[in-house]
């Protein structure tokens, strides 16, 4: 694994002292900045994620899954909130299917993210900032701050995925194996990229896989499976002399 070069400000930020965190809900009247989509496929990237998730079975009334959703922490007495392009929390507290949440706290409210991705922007460098003063860069912010055990960057048009591992503190570059995924053990899931079509978009996807290395299968490919296999059977019923069409 290789560590991601930052020597020099990783010794600057020795010197400085680390920062106070508290885990405070945001105040009622507290108002969320929009996170602008930086284009069109992004949304249906998150989803894609999420769907093949709830096919299988997966998403349990405990989950929080959600995409561009604000993850809250208190820095030195100042609330920070950074909306991700895609998260996953195992458990929150008092799950409720009806309510509407608008952010969530670690600690506070449940679980902390295990994994967190990010779909690389236009804004040169985001995903990347290491910037510790107020506000704090999404990568100290999920690093130093939240310290989630996977952090991933995905940029869509390449189809380049990198995956850290929080490792003392710091995060690591993961390499994938032979087949270009990476095992979220946290899931029981391979995540990886796929390329195809998929709603009027062709291009790079993020896709699960199980353990057996199946690829988790999207609505409109589980129907394509269907009527396959309802294809095979009627068409061995008429090698066996069956009408199908009578069973």
């Amino acid at each position: 694994m290789a560590v991601i070069p930052f020597p020099s400000v990783q010794k600057i930020s020795r010197a400085i002292a680390p920062p106070t965190i508290t885990w405070e809900k945001p105040p009622k009247d507290y108002k969320f900045e929009e996170k602008p989509v930086d284009n069109s496929g992004q949304p249906l990237l998150a989803a894609a994620l999420r769907e093949s998730l709830e096919i299988k079975g997966f998403i349990q009334p405990q989950m929080l899954i959600a995409s561009n959703f604000g993850l809250c922490a208190t820095v030195n007495g100042e609330l920070v909130v950074k909306a991700p392009d895609w998260l996953y929390v195992p458990a929150v507290n008092a799950p409720n299917a009806t309510l509407t949440r608008r952010s969530y706290t670690p600690h506070l409210e449940g679980d902390l993210p295990i994994l967190v991705i990010e779909f690389l922007s236009d804004e040169d460098g985001a995903e990347y900032s290491i910037k510790r003063t107020f506000p704090p860069g999404k990568w100290f912010f999920y690093e130093q701050i939240l310290k989630i055990p996977t952090y991933t960057i995905f940029e869509p048009e390449s189809g380049l995925l990198e995956l850290y591992r929080l490792n003392s503190g710091r995060y690591e570059l993961e390499m994938p194996n032979p087949e270009g995924q990476h095992w979220i053990a946290e899931m029981e899931l391979f995540l990886g990229t796929w390329y195809g079509d998929k709603a009027d978009r062709r291009g790079y996807w993020l896709r699960w896989w199980d353990a057996k290395g199946h690829l988790l299968p999207w609505a409109i490919e589980q129907i394509e499976q269907e009527r396959q296999r309802a294809n095979r059977l009627a068409e061995y019923l008429r090698s066996q002399g069956i009408n199908p069409d009578q069973v």
